[in-house]
């Protein structure tokens, strides 16, 4: 296909619990991120993704809101297990999850150490409270991740005037391959010290230890981060397939930070507006290629519990969405979509473990709706279709029911 393909995806927008969430994620069967939204603000009128057929893929009407006869609409479950932003954009570019371990640091810390050894590494064992860390080649630190659910990621950081980025990420690699929790996450800024780091040290619920990042002066100047998911292979995911057949990629807001995309373009913007604004000019410039955007506000309004904040990011989102579709040719394909929930009123600020719309169009005309999906590769395995190339790791495309 000589084609576009857009993809954009409104982070944190479910539209209701997946059957599973009770299970899984108990208090999660409550969840309806859109619904919650809606309860708070009846009049909220999103006119283009009602075109694409939001409703119809929520399955209700709202005050201002209706179904529209001809949508190409449909759901998606999550494969991924929980609610996660890096997994459910892996997940949407073909990979299949692959279930992760929860724990604290402490059960991997002197694996980890031996295995940095072996490669060479120099490392310190700190422990406080009886719990343990790793300083290793004096300026990296591996423990917890705070900010996560506990047991679920590890912290890579440092100070970056100290020691590169690279380097960093050299070392967090190696605690990837002895590490089978979800992520781990290497980051680290400019301007402050491991002075600092160690100050950010907090032992919680007694189990888990680490550098609590907000603490730690890394956002302050210079950020720079990875994450490295388990299971995750880039070479079985449609960016890098799609570059290898020549095939342009450009990556846009925090997908660009989160999915590997070695030959094609990633740039990293939260701003909404900014977001839509880059992804209508980079459609401008491409004749061919796949466009994938993250728009992150949605779920920083989930996160702030804001239904107001939430709302006022949707109808941005709703404008850019419109001025996108007014540049669509007949053989460009745009899908709009989420990763997960984020109820801003479920009672706490994590993910929601929700089912997600499928919002299709075929240059500006409506196509086929394609039902339910039971994961969001199916998204990823699409776009291999549509440009003809070996498909991903996982997903079925839905092409041939549009």
């Amino acid at each position: 296909m000589s084609g576009r393909f857009i993809v954009i995806v409104l982070d944190g927008f479910g539209i209701g619990a997946m059957e599973d969430a009770g299970r899984v994620r108990p208090g999660d069967e409550r969840a309806d991120t859109f619904g919650s939204i809606l309860e708070d603000h009846p009049d909220l009128y999103l006119p283009n993704l009602e075109r694409l057929g939001l409703m119809n893929a929520y399955g209700r009407e709202s005050r201002r809101m209706k179904f529209r006869r001809e949508a190409g609409f449909g759901r998606a479950e999550l494969k991924h297990f929980g609610a996660d932003t890096f997994m459910g954009h892996q997940e949407i570019m073909g990979t299949l999850p692959k279930k992760p371990e929860e724990h604290p640091f402490q059960e991997k810390v002197q694996k980890t150490a031996e295995h940095l050894c072996a490669h060479g590494h120099q490392v310190q064992i700190v422990e406080r409270e009886g719990l343990r860390y790793l300083v290793c080649d004096k300026y990296v630190t591996v423990g917890d991740n705070l900010e996560a659910d506990l047991g679920m990621c590890y912290n890579v950081t440092a100070p970056l005037d100290f020691i590169s980025f690279e380097e960093e990420c050299e070392i967090a690699r190696l605690v990837r391959e002895v590490a089978s929790v979800g992520r781990v996450i290497v980051f680290g800024g400019t301007g402050n010290t491991m002075e600092d780091l160690y100050q950010a040290e907090e032992v919680r619920e007694g189990r888990f230890i680490g550098i609590a990042s907000a603490r730690s002066k890394s956002y302050e100047q210079g950020y720079q981060c990875l994450h490295l998911g388990y299971g995750v292979d880039k070479n079985v995911q449609a960016p890098t397939l799609l570059a290898r057949a020549g095939i342009p990629v450009v990556l846009i807001g925090k997908v660009a930070d989160i999915v590997a995309n070695d030959g094609g373009k990633s740039i990293s913007c939260v701003p909404t507006r900014e977001c839509l604004k880059l992804t209508l000019q980079e459609l401008s410039g491409m004749e061919q290629g796949f466009l994938c955007t993250n728009v992150q506000e949605t779920d920083l309004a989930g996160h702030s519990q804001s239904t107001r904040v939430y709302r006022e990011i949707l109808e941005q989102a709703d404008e850019g969405i419109g001025a996108l579709l007014n540049e669509l040719t007949e053989e460009d394909m745009l899908v709009v979509m989420a990763d997960h929930g984020n109820d801003p009123k479920i009672g706490h600020s994590k993910h929601t473990r929700e089912c997600v719309p499928l919002l299709i169009c075929q240059g500006r005309r409506n196509v086929h709706p394609i039902g339910d999906r039971k994961s969001l590769s199916d998204v990823g395995a699409s776009v291999c279709d549509y440009f003809q190339v070996l498909p991903p790791q996982n997903g079925e495309s839905f092409l041939y029911l549009l």
